[in-house]
């Protein structure tokens, strides 16, 4: 199989475990916003929040070392064997150590409350810890079943606790917890983990090689929050709640850009990592940028020019404002996923310093415009911003890479795209209809224009089908 058939193929089936849990999410948040007191379902955030902060603190991020390294060393088990049983034990030792601590210190908190928050935190340790364990050993069905049976077992419990038997908040936990020691059976199983455990493979040379390499992802997701966050929490204490109500509803179209690239992003990694030695890896990571570029800006082109279609559908009430953002928001995110795109050859690579390094730059960059422009723009401060912020970084690691590997950039063609996105934005912010009409002509010429070579192979396959059939 090509690699680029294996990068569609990888990326198919993570998006399948990637999606799932997000529908079985969306049934389960009327049950839980129903049943739980205000009180209770703003404990179950704080809860959520705070495991999903501690944990990359806690395993020093060792479970994507898990994922990164196993890639090289595919096809030998004693490789294999001695870096799996130095990840398990020390994620092993830090989780347990984390949460006994825990359990006693927070001694006001009622004991089975206390369990469950442990039992939880610790089940989603291990969990995650698995997932990459799987991906690395190239079972990525078996990662995405694992997340499928996470959230079936979690939507299915929470509606037995806390319909059925009405458990509350103490139901919610159960069921999480639950949820993660069946999925994390069910990986153990199908990957056959306990021969690679050997306590005689713990080395703490493997060991810092492997922390080496993971604790720069803690200042990396740091990074990442604030450039998240910060717009919020900024545009919250100087404009008041109600504009941060529009700016968050400014971005929920555009991350459906970003969300969908995640999963392209997951892939990719696999893939760039399994090149990184190959000839001709810098040819394929040339073509890879060309194919993806041209994907996630015709992508970007379709959502700018549907942008007063599914405003008009999906937002209800007084946030006319928000409006005005999506577009700046969109393309934004059009070069944070190429950032990530090429932040995948850092981790090829293993130069997860320079992913944190960069990431951190984008994160200041974001915070000090926010807090000079914020007063005087109010929510635009949040969106120039972070546009400056991922425009930055996608310049910055397009010439930055260059270090590690040639890649071939055609600039003319990239300006161009660009441009016309550019232009595309500029008359989405009139509010016309004639130029809406136009700008979805341009979307469908352009998409039509960058994936002609794509859409051709696509109907001559189609064809030959039909042919067969026949």
């Amino acid at each position: 199989m090509s690699r680029e058939k294996e990068f569609a193929k990888n990326t198919l089936i993570l998006a399948i475990g990637r999606y799932f849990p997000k529908i079985f999410a969306l049934i389960t948040i009327p049950i839980v916003t129903a049943e739980l007191t205000k009180s209770e379902y703003g404990t179950y955030d704080l809860i959520t929040t705070l495991v999903s902060l501690l944990l990359p603190i806690v395993t020093l991020q060792i479970q994507s070392a898990a994922f990164r390294f196993l890639i090289d060393a595919r096809g030998d088990e004693e490789k294999s064997g001695k870096i799996i049983s130095n990840i398990f034990f020390f994620t092993i030792t830090t989780s347990t150590i984390t949460v006994i601590t825990f359990f006693l210190i927070y001694n006001q908190v009622p004991v089975v409350s206390r369990l469950l928050i442990c039992g939880y935190f610790f089940a989603d340790i291990i969990y995650l810890m698995l997932g990459q364990i799987a991906r690395g050993l190239s079972y990525n069905k078996i990662y995405s079943t694992g997340a499928i049976i996470v959230s079936f077992m979690n939507a299915t419990l929470i509606f037995v606790t806390l319909k059925v038997v009405n458990y509350g908040l103490n139901g919610v936990l159960f069921a999480y917890f639950v949820a993660q020691v069946v999925a994390c059976i069910y990986i153990i199983y199908k990957i056959k983990l306990r021969p690679y455990i050997k306590t005689r493979d713990v080395s703490k040379s493997v060991l810092k090689e492997l922390i080496s390499y993971s604790w720069p992802m803690i200042p990396n997701n740091l990074s990442s929050w604030i450039l998240n966050i910060s717009d919020r929490l900024i545009i919250t204490s100087v404009c008041g709640p109600e504009a941060n109500a529009v700016y968050a509803v400014a971005n929920k179209i555009p991350y459906l850009l970003s969300d969908a690239q995640s999963i392209m992003v997951m892939g990719w990694q696999e893939n760039a990592s399994i090149a990184a030695n190959d000839k001709d890896s810098s040819d394929y990571y040339s073509k890879m940028f060309e194919t993806m570029f041209k994907l996630v800006i015709s992508a970007t082109y379709a959502l700018v020019a549907a942008t007063p279609i599914m405003f008009k559908i999906l937002i209800k009430g007084d946030y006319s404002d928000a409006y005005g953002e999506m577009p700046i928001l969109i393309v934004a995110m059009f070069f944070y996923c190429m950032s990530a795109f090429l932040g995948g050859i850092y981790v090829a690579y293993k130069k997860t310093k320079s992913v944190a390094w960069t990431t951190a730059l984008a994160a200041v960059i974001n915070f000090v415009i926010n807090i000079l422009l914020v007063k005087k723009l109010g929510i635009r401060a949040g969106s120039l911003s972070t546009l400056v912020a991922y425009v930055f970084l996608f310049v910055y690691r397009m010439f930055d890479v260059l270090k590690i590997k040639k890649i071939k950039y055609n600039y003319a063609e990239l300006v161009i795209l660009v441009g016309v996105l550019v232009i595309m934005n500029g008359m989405t912010f009139q509010r016309n209809i004639m130029l809406d009409i136009i700008n979805m002509a341009i979307a469908l010429l352009m998409i039509i224009v960058c994936n002609k070579t794509l859409l051709y192979n696509i109907c001559k396959g189609t064809m030959k089908k039909v042919r067969r059939r026949k």
